[in-house]
């Protein structure tokens, strides 16, 4: 049976082990390269305990974004 590939870079994910919603920027290392929806401080994550992210996380991302930029938040 062979691996699965990792993820694309621009592919929304959800990281396991952090619980948290983020778009692939890279691959270095073996560890993917995340970023939070609409931006935001990049976090390391093993491919291993990320999977696609659903259609309501992604939405529930966007949103929990959107509304701390509208509070001037970092998201």
């Amino acid at each position: 049976m062979t691996e699965p590939s990792p993820p694309t870079n621009g592919t929304v994910v959800f990281d396991e082990e952090r619980g948290r919603v983020g778009e692939v920027m890279d691959q270095s290392g073996g560890r993917l390269q995340l970023r939070p929806v609409r931006g935001g401080r990049e976090w390391d994550a093993d491919p291993a305990h990320v999977r696609t992210a659903t259609t309501a996380e992604r939405v529930r991302a966007t949103l929990a974004a959107v509304n701390a930029a509208s509070r001037g938040g970092n998201g």
